[in-house]
């Protein structure tokens, strides 16, 4: 190795420790304002009673109709982008595996439409909403989320569908298996916990993003009770108390930030044990 070779192996090495060690710095000093301010307000009242009259103007209440709220938008748009990704996943991983040019178009095009910001998918569904007469409800939120969401869990399905050992496919079929139950009863069990960790981080973009849900799930006060009714959620619960005049119900914002980053801290844990847990999962034909 000549000397320029070294000066610039040691200048990239250098550059990629203070770059990663940078991005964690931040990452710190987010996450301790967010508990350090929110800590101060958060309380055992604030977690189990919704808002009475007056709470954005400092009177009494909670933040449990956002938080039941922000819990059945991205459970049920997690569902359901599940139940339409991983096919769609399989599909181009075991029927379409043999056309390069098709599969590559298809991840293009779904990158692209991961790249999309959310509230560009908060103005589509508000469309839709319009066109078939849907007010603003949970449904429409959940609708709007799973089309936000669904790229995301296609395209990390399949990327963990694609380290699948080709001979697996081949075995199968030699053993008479077609592509559905190969499909379904290979590819899936061998990824299993790349599939759960693509669910839970899923989740954790839905119960996490405010844009797409601006226009579609609406606004309440009360608990949710039927699909049809608006929805409160925790994102836009922050910004509404961020948005009040009242030093204390601000105060309250960083406590219900403090309550979303728990919950997306605790899926993402909570998906890292389970990658861990089923890094290796055994076949039996």
């Amino acid at each position: 190795m000549t000397l320029a070779q070294k000066i610039e192996e040691r200048f990239f090495k250098v550059l990629m420790i203070l770059a990663t060690y940078f991005i964690l710095f931040i990452l710190a000093i987010i996450i301790y304002s967010i508990f350090e301010k929110g800590v101060k307000s958060i309380s055992w009242e604030m977690l189990t009673q919704i808002p009475k009259g007056g709470y954005y103007y400092g009177k009494d209440g909670g933040i449990l109709n956002a938080i039941l709220g922000s819990l059945s938008l991205a459970t049920g748009a997690t569902v359901l982008a599940f139940l339409i990704g991983l096919p769609v996943a399989l599909y181009i991983n075991v029927f379409l595996i043999r056309n390069k040019k098709l599969v590559n178009v298809i991840r293009f095009l779904l990158d692209l439409v991961w790249g999309i910001p959310s509230i560009v998918y908060g103005a589509f569904g508000f469309m839709l909403m319009i066109f078939f007469g849907i007010q603003t409800s949970l449904l429409a939120g959940i609708l709007t989320v799973t089309l936000f969401i669904l790229p995301i869990m296609i395209r990390s399905m399949d990327e963990i569908l694609r380290t699948v050992p080709i001979g697996l496919m081949e075995a199968a079929y030699s053993l008479g298996s077609n592509k559905s139950e190969t499909a379904f009863k290979i590819f899936t069990r061998q990824s299993i916990s790349g599939i759960i960790t693509a669910v839970l981080l899923s989740f954790g973009r839905a119960i996490g993003d405010a844009a797409s849900v601006l226009f579609t799930a609406g606004y309440t006060d009360n608990l949710p009770n039927s699909l049809m009714e608006p929805v409160a959620t925790l994102p836009l619960s922050i910004f509404f108390q961020l948005s009040s005049p009242v030093p204390e119900v601000q105060n309250r914002a960083y406590a219900s930030a403090l309550v979303l980053t728990l919950i997306i801290l605790i899926v993402s844990l909570f998906s890292r044990g389970i990658g861990k847990r089923y890094h290796k999962t055994k076949i039996n034909f």
